[in-house]
């Protein structure tokens, strides 16, 4: 099942962006992925997948944004070696 999220934008944002409505939806869908993954609520499989992307791919664009694969928790260590 898909389920669709309506944003309101102005002209004006996407003109200062320099992108159309469908990049901006691409950014905001990127952006919230790497944000909820940064935040523990997604695992980087789940991220990528959304993203239709591979988890390797995924996982540099997390990085490169300042994401952290473990921080020396337990339970990271569990939640992303459970994926290999």
């Amino acid at each position: 099942m898909k389920h669709t999220i309506e944003i309101d934008c102005p002209p004006e944002l996407l003109i200062s962006l320099h992108l159309n409505a469908e990049g901006f939806a691409e950014y905001v869908k990127q952006q919230t992925a790497i944000s909820l993954f940064k935040e523990g609520k997604l695992s980087s499989g789940t991220a990528a997948s959304w993203l239709h992307i591979g988890r390797v791919e995924f996982l540099h664009l997390a990085f490169n944004a300042g994401a952290v694969l473990l921080e020396d928790s337990n339970d990271d260590l569990a939640r992303e070696t459970a994926l290999l």
